[in-house]
């Protein structure tokens, strides 16, 4: 635990932490515009792009980052609690990590045949996950998931799916959830949605689909904790129904716990898919399981050139080798509990337990926001990001932690929602949001958690 103590001790360098300073958004209002000549929405990704943060109040293109800094298009400086969505899981140019891919580049990035490195961090992953007998890797989450399903289809000959969280942009899933456009009826009709922490919902969908789910596939754990032995009741059902159990862990593995959320909770799957924080913000996922069933990866042609690419695997490595000896996990799980501790404190204080409430674990933590008086919750919650930048934190709704932040950045953070939180009830009371809020509201795309 020693590391963990000199890093609590560190000293902040960002003089304006925290501060409300004027910011300029002109750089990336234009960058907006020319973007969305070209690229649809402007960005690659929907939770990046201008419909998740507010218009002309808010920074819309990072320029670079180190640590947990990050500085925008305007070269406006912010502590950044997004965290990449979660993919950055050491701080941005982690030296190490560059290290391994800088050393790895001057020998070659995707060869012709298989590299040593796709076996040594699929080796690494069997050692630390309880559920991986075999590995295949990907790019990304939707990549995982979608092979995971196809693998339990391929096992069970059946082809039904049961559903609980968010499992990325292919088809078998979004037709779940109002972004639905463009899914085949027939691919809507296989999936059905059940609630975390209701067992009753999943016994519903099993009795209702007669013997015909290939799968459940959930989130082990996203903004509550399983409750009632959740997670062991869904495991006996697939049991006695015949399913195969996936736990989609890309976010929670190497966060939770190095052996992911199933290791945690003493709950192992069939199959379970990881990426995000494996690789320290470098594109990789992996999907692993039960051996009979990943033996069906040479039937069921999941392939990809670049699932081997060696640039992200050398940072997988080094990333999980950096957090095996560096007590990483325990460090973001001792620093969101104080972030967790003192916010609620704070919400107690100002008396806005109706409309404010704090979920999730630890290291993955929401700061939810409901509607309020004559205010939607998109109407607070785009307030709060407004002001949020205005101190100079770039937020969602979650608090995503990485090694990076220090305790100074906690108690940063701690100290703008002292600011910003009573800004809120003000205007809730005052009935004022019009005169305070000067940007463009948020336009959400779906609410799967």
């Amino acid at each position: 635990m020693n590391n963990i103590a000199n890093k609590m001790t560190t000293k902040v360098t960002s003089k304006d932490l925290g501060k409300v300073i004027s910011k300029s958004y002109q750089e990336s209002n234009q960058w907006l515009e020319r973007a969305q000549k070209t690229i649809p929405l402007g960005s690659q990704t929907f939770s990046k792009s201008h419909t998740a943060y507010p218009k002309k109040v808010s920074p819309l293109f990072i320029k670079r980052g180190q640590g947990c800094q990050v500085w925008d298009a305007d070269d406006n400086q912010y502590t950044d609690f997004v965290s990449g969505l979660l993919s950055v899981s050491l701080g941005y140019c982690h030296p190490e990590v560059d290290e391994a891919v800088i050393n790895q580049i001057k020998s070659g990035v995707t060869f012709s045949l298989p590299h040593q490195l796709e076996m040594e961090v699929a080796e690494k992953l069997v050692e630390l996950i309880p559920c991986a007998d075999m590995v295949r890797f990907g790019k990304n989450g939707s990549d995982a998931t979608s092979a995971a399903i196809r693998l339990a289809r391929a096992f069970t000959q059946k082809e039904h799916v049961a559903v609980c969280g968010y499992h990325g942009w292919q088809d078998w899933y979004i037709g779940s959830t109002t972004r639905d456009l463009g899914v085949p009826k027939a691919t809507k009709e296989l999936t059905h949605v059940f609630k975390y922490n209701d067992i009753t919902s999943l016994e519903r969908i099993f009795n209702q689909q007669q013997d015909k789910v290939a799968a459940v596939i959930l989130e082990p754990m996203n903004t509550h904790f399983p409750e009632n032995n959740f997670l062991h009741q869904v495991q006996d059902l697939c049991k006695k129904y015949g399913a195969v159990l996936i736990f989609d862990e890309t976010i929670t593995g190497f966060r939770y716990n190095l052996g992911g959320a199933q290791k945690l909770f003493d709950v192992t799957p069939d199959l379970a898919t990881f990426g995000k924080g494996m690789a320290n913000g470098y594109p990789i996922s992996a999907v692993v399981g039960r051996r009979d069933i990943m033996m069906l990866m040479e039937d069921i042609f999941f392939s990809g050139t670049f699932a081997g690419e060696t640039l992200s695997l050398a940072a997988a490595k080094a990333t999980l080798h950096f957090m095996e000896h560096n007590n990483v996990i325990e460090y973001l799980a001792m620093m969101g509990k104080k972030l967790q501790t003192e916010l609620a404190n704070q919400i107690k204080d100002l008396h806005a337990e109706k409309w404010l409430s704090l979920s999730g674990h630890p290291v993955w933590s929401f700061l939810n926001i409901s509607k309020q008086g004559d205010y939607s919750a998109i109407q607070l919650k785009s307030l709060f990001l407004q002001e949020m930048a205005t101190r100079g934190f770039l937020i969602g709704a979650g608090h995503n932690l990485s090694y990076a932040h220090k305790v100074e950045d906690i108690d940063a953070l701690l100290s703008a929602y002292k600011e910003v939180l009573p800004i809120l009830a003000d205007t809730i009371k005052n009935k004022n949001f019009d005169s305070i809020f000067k940007g463009e509201l948020l336009e959400p795309v779906f609410k799967v958690r």
